[in-house]
Order: C-alpha cells, then sequence, then structure tokens
C-alpha cells in the first residue's frame, strides 16, 4: 500500500464542517481532507506499523496524512534525522505537541532530540520539545528516568515560563503537570513548582484551548489515587 493510495482512501471520508473547524480554529492549512480522529484510527488498526508508509504519509504535507503518519509510526526505527524532519515540517501545534512529541517519545532517541527541541528558537519545535518530555515521563519507569534531570527542567519551566511564546507556555506548563502525576518521587517537587508558576495565560488562537491550573490539575490526580501510574503508550 503506498501513500498515494492512502490519501485516496482518506479524501471521501473528508467533512467539510470538520475541515473549517480545523482551519479556522487551530491554524491547519491546505492540503486537509478534514478526516475525524476516529476515521484515522480505523487506518491504523489495519496497518498496524509501517515505517516508510508512515515517512511519505508525513511527507505529503497533507494534514490527515501527517496525523495518519504519527499513528503508523514504527517508532523505534525513527532516526534521528527522520524526528527532526518531522519536527521542522511541523507547522502546527496538534502535529508538533502530539504528532511529533508522541512518535519521538517511542524512538530510540527521544530525550536526546527534546533536550536539543526545547532550545529551539522555533517555537514550535520547542513544542516538540517538551511535548516529548512530557510523553517520556509518562510511558517510562521511574526507574528509567533521571530525577535530578527533570528536576532541573521543572525549575526551568518555573523560571521561564511566563517569558516564553505563547505557543510554548501550553507544552512547558503541561510538562510540570506529567511530571507531578506520572513521576511519583516528584510529585510535592512539582506542587511546589506549580504553585510558584501560578495561573499560566497564552493567545491560543481562536478556540476554547485554555492552559490548565497546574496544581489543581495534580491534585485532582492525587484524589483519584492515580499518581505514578504509566501509559502504555505516549499515542492517543
Amino acid at each position: 500500500m503506498t501513500a498515494k493510495e492512502i490519501l485516496a482512501e482518506l479524501k471521501p471520508l473528508g467533512r467539510e464542517s470538520y475541515k473549517r473547524l480545523l482551519s479556522n480554529n487551530h491554524g491547519i492549512k491546505e492540503p486537509c481532507f478534514g478526516v475525524p480522529v476516529s476515521e484515522l484510527k480505523k487506518f491504523q488498526q489495519r496497518i498496524k506499523k509501517n515505517y516508510q508508509l508512515a515517512l511519505d504519509l508525513y511527507d505529503s504535507g497533507n494534514y490527515d496524512a501527517m496525523y495518519l503518519a504519527g499513528l503508523i509510526a514504527d517508532d523505534a526505527r525513527m532516526t534521528r534525522k527522520d524526528l527532526q524532519r518531522w519536527a521542522e515540517k511541523a507547522y502546527v501545534r496538534a502535529l508538533a505537541g502530539s504528532t511529533v512529541s508522541w512518535v519521538a517519545a517511542g524512538s530510540p532517541h527521544g530525550k536526546e532530540m527534546a533536550l536539543k527541541w526545547i532550545d529551539s528558537p522555533k517555537p514550535l519545535v520547542a513544542v516538540a520539545g517538551w511535548g516529548t518530555l512530557s510523553s517520556l515521563v509518562s510511558i517510562k519507569d521511574d526507574a528509567e528516568l533521571e530525577v535530578p534531570e527533570l528536576k532541573g527542567l521543572v525549575q526551568r519551566v518555573r523560571q521561564t515560563i511566563h517569558s516564553a511564546p505563547d505557543a510554548v507556555r501550553r507544552p512547558m506548563n503541561a510538562f510540570v503537570i506529567a511530571v507531578g502525576s506520572y513521576v511519583q518521587p516528584l510529585t510535592e517537587f512539582a506542587l511546589q513548582a506549580a504553585e510558584k508558576i501560578g495561573p499560566v495565560t497564552a493567545d491560543l488562537g481562536n478556540n476554547d484551548c485554555q492552559i490548565p491550573f497546574a496544581p489543581e490539575y495534580i491534585r485532582k490526580v492525587q484524589k483519584r489515587g492515580a499518581i505514578g501510574k504509566k501509559r502504555k503508550t505516549a499515542k492517543c
């Protein structure tokens, strides 16, 4: 199965109303068919993993195909070059903060690329970096994580989030939430940092997206007794 064949299957599944929503509220550009994620997941169930097909779909520039590429990517085979190209081509938060970060976290190069990306002057590349770090702490056992390094990154967020570009503030805040929720030894540290950070605001465009108040979010996870419960995969 080729990318061209998949695109031909995707096209009739597009919904004009959903396409308008993606365009008007989330900055999605043409080409885009407006295929609901629920339909893309059916392709994921059918294809499973396909390294080359994922690369070809992402390179098509079609938003639906790029999102699908992340779902079917064989993360373990992704090279540093592949991941860098994906990060550079991610032109909206939905791709940078979800598709790219999920695949990077599942690759052997996730932390290396994330630490590189968060220093990028390009906001969406930085978004991919913080998103990857959040995904990593959500799927890796605490024993595999470097606690002092994570503490330093939380401290970095505390010191710089309010001066960061609008697009980057949300994933930085999400990283503090992820550390507090998924890394049990750092829950109290993340909570204290989140309290010092306080409410985070940013212009996220013409949509209803909001930045959660991190301390409140982490405490809700505590009340559910879900602190430290890892996910099987970053993809959803």
